[in-house]
């Protein structure tokens, strides 16, 4: 198994970038950058410990649930979770930050990259109320690297395509998984515990 273990060993592989590639990275988000977040329903957020051990996790709301403040502030509001905190815990420790931003149908994707702190100013987490319910914090995004990616991930992989999408039969549900996962936990005690938090904890 040859494995690539140096910048050199890998740039024998793969070609280097085209311009455009290299050239589109900006430092801040522009208009364009803005108007793709503020359609955005969906990001993932990554972030990494003092160890460097990575992390992704899920972000959504309705279309603009993340803000572009200015062009080197971008803030994204949290909702009731797990608590788990794997992402703020991350955060606490190292500030770098990645966003992979997703609007339906659209096969580019945005990623803004950068340092983030955690606000917890009262008049914030209200100005970021859902359904009368302020955030729980705010993520304060300030970028250094800002830029679309092209669609061939989404093309491949047919996501915006439901006429591709894999059958679900015999799958099991996230109850039934964990379930079996976890010693002592019945899929009904989930499946009640999942409808309420759905119906109950989404603000």
């Amino acid at each position: 198994m040859t494995e690539i273990s140096n910048l050199s060993d890998l740039r024998a592989v793969y070609d280097p970038p085209n311009d455009l590639a290299v050239r589109k990275e900006l430092d801040h988000i522009d208009k364009h950058a803005r108007d793709f977040i503020a359609r955005s329903p969906f990001a993932i957020l990554s972030t990494a410990d003092a160890d460097g051990w990575p992390d992704s996790s899920p972000r959504g709301d309705a279309p603009g649930f993340a803000v572009v403040v200015n062009e080197r502030c971008l803030q994204l509001p949290d909702r009731p979770g797990n608590n788990r905190l794997d992402s703020f815990q991350n955060l606490v420790a190292n500030p770098k930050i990645a966003l992979l931003f997703l609007v339906p149908d659209r096969l580019e994707t945005l990623r803004v990259n950068g340092t983030a702190r955690l606000l917890t100013d009262a008049e914030l987490l209200k100005a970021h109320a859902v359904r009368g319910k302020p955030a729980r914090a705010v993520v304060e995004v300030t970028p250094r690297s800002v830029y679309f990616q092209c669609g061939k991930a989404i093309v491949r992989s047919g996501v915006w395509q439901k006429e591709k999408w894999p059958s679900l039969e015999g799958m099991a549900t996230f109850a039934q998984a964990l379930a079996d996962q976890i010693k002592g936990v019945e899929r009904p005690a989930v499946d009640a515990a999942l409808e309420k938090s759905y119906r109950d904890r989404l603000y």
